[in-house]
């Protein structure tokens, strides 16, 4: 297993708690922005335990996910039902899931920030590849000055995001919203705290 900041053994461990590491509801800078999220097909990757495919379900999105995670993944199972919600969850790394071809209306990308940078371009590709034209992307990642703040996210800079890297990524996508910002979240222990944060959506031409 590669491409991950933190090995697959630390994060089975780190889901294998009965308590959702990350909480039970969903992203917030996703929520906001649910006006430009459209309808149809969504693919949530790198889910965890699965609050933001939840959520997109509750929507009305048909909605994929995975994660490398088993524990995760059973744990996302549990929320779906709790929420009578209906998720395709798959347990894959990046590497081995099956990227279909302009397949998705909507990518959610929240907090995966475990590639290299090499993988991290290659990741990117594989989103843009699998979103239909017109589909909307929507990543929520940490900046680069989370380093400061270490309430959650990768310890290594290069994992860390801003606004050119997104913007240059997705070179010739229609972007909405591209901000940078400070503010304290609540996502489960995992993410708890003042954080730096990058905020990204944007429409594939």
């Amino acid at each position: 297993m590669t491409g991950f900041a933190y090995p697959q053994e630390m994060w089975n461990k780190r889901f294998s708690t009965p308590d959702y590491v990350f909480g039970e509801e969903p992203n917030a800078f996703m929520v906001s922005q649910a006006a430009l999220l459209g309808k149809g097909h969504a693919l949530a990757l790198a889910d965890g335990e699965g609050r933001n495919s939840v959520w997109l379900a509750k929507q009305g999105f048909t909605v994929d996910a995975f994660d490398f995670s088993a524990p995760a993944i059973v744990k996302a199972r549990a929320l779906a039902e709790k929420h009578q919600a209906n998720v395709n969850f798959t347990c894959s790394d990046w590497q081995s899931f099956d990227w279909p071809t302009a397949h998705y209306d909507l990518v959610a990308g929240i907090f995966f920030q475990f590639a290299t940078p090499d993988e991290r371009s290659e990741l990117f590709q594989k989103i843009k590849d699998c979103l239909k034209p017109g589909g909307v992307l929507v990543i929520q990642g940490y900046g680069k000055n989370q380093l400061t703040y270490k309430t959650g996210g990768p310890d290594k800079i290069e994992h860390l995001y801003d606004e050119d890297l997104l913007r240059q990524a997705f070179a010739g996508f229609e972007v909405q919203v591209c901000e940078t910002y400070e503010t304290s979240i609540t996502e489960g222990a995992g993410h708890s705290g003042m954080s730096a944060l990058v905020g990204f959506v944007a429409r594939k031409p």
